[in-house]
């Protein structure tokens, strides 16, 4: 069986519309299939929405958060509660394209344990978002060592795979990241991304930043390693300062008055407490995992009566 993962948040106006798309599409190729939408403690009537269409289709079922945790915890709630031998993680906005399910599902069946969803087109999005997008994919590549820049939450995995990222024990996890690191037969499928049916972008400039952070930080120590490489242009500035000083003093040249003293304070005063910054960043990440609380709650479910479990 196929489980298809949604996470979901304020997404009231297309709940019904995601429902019926993605399940006729798999009931017209003969796919035994769930839908396990994810409410992330939405504002709307989105729950609602759910618990409607899982009346109405007996391939719905739904998990409600109670409050907002992230798309993160809504993907690892949905692998952690997906009963099928595979799952793929798609949109609830549809933008990534459900036809795709099937491309991705035969070539499951030819053995693949991992499909991944790769960009070929980022829609209609503006320049300054496809630039923040295209810097904050060449970051992570780089600190985790693995070409992201096409990388999306759209993928297929196998049972096997779901069951190595469930047994993952961190609080702050990046599926994206994850997912690939993992490792397993891997293949790709390529798609365009579509324009929203209905509803708006949950996703502003803030969030975005902030997402990027969160993701680098949880599954890199790279920012810990600049403050190593802003430590040695300190000390080759200093070095370089130091000797035109020196050579100054000694010619009888040195330039009176603390401009230059004031400019270096400055510039190491700064160094200094962006390095400080990275590592409280670090130990509030430590503090968060020690604490041990659970990724998400689930206040209610809904769908067939052997998933009220």
């Amino acid at each position: 069986m196929l489980s298809v993962i949604i996470p979901a948040f304020n997404e009231e106006k297309i709940i019904q519309t995601t429902a019926e798309t993605i399940s006729s599409i798999l009931r017209a190729e003969s796919i035994a299939h769930e839908l396990l939408f994810v409410d992330d403690g939405s504002k709307d009537s989105t729950w609602e929405k759910i618990q409607a269409a899982s009346k109405n289709n007996p391939s719905v079922k739904g998990i409600h958060f109670s409050r907002n945790f992230g798309k993160e915890a809504a993907m690892f709630a949905g692998l952690e509660q997906a009963s099928g031998d595979c799952c793929v993680v798609i949109d609830c906005d549809l933008q990534h394209p459900p036809e795709k399910i099937i491309e991705m599902y035969r070539l499951w069946e030819q053995g693949y344990e991992v499909v991944e969803g790769i960009k070929d087109d980022r829609g209609n999005e503006s320049g300054a978002h496809k630039f923040a997008a295209k810097s904050f994919y060449s970051l992570i590549s780089n600190a985790v060592g693995m070409d992201m820049s096409s990388s999306s939450d759209f993928k297929l995995l196998d049972r096997k795979v779901i069951d190595t990222l469930n047994k993952m024990p961190e609080r702050n996890v990046f599926f994206r990241a994850l997912s690939y690191w993992v490792g397993y037969k891997k293949t790709e499928v390529y798609y365009s991304v579509q324009e929203r049916i209905a509803g708006e972008s949950k996703w502003s400039t803030k969030s975005l930043i902030k997402y990027a952070i969160t993701n680098i930080t949880s599954f890199s120590s790279t920012p810990l390693h600049c403050i190593t490489v802003f430590g040695i242009c300190m000390l080759v500035i200093s070095v370089i300062f130091s000797i035109i000083t020196l050579v100054q003093k000694i010619s009888g040249t040195a330039a009176e008055g603390f401009t230059t003293v004031i400019i270096l304070l400055l510039f190491t005063g700064s160094i200094i407490m962006l390095s400080l910054g990275v590592i409280a960043y670090y130990i509030g990440k430590m503090y968060d995992e020690l604490k041990g609380r659970p990724r998400y709650i689930i206040a209610d479910k809904c769908g067939e009566k052997e998933y009220d479990r």
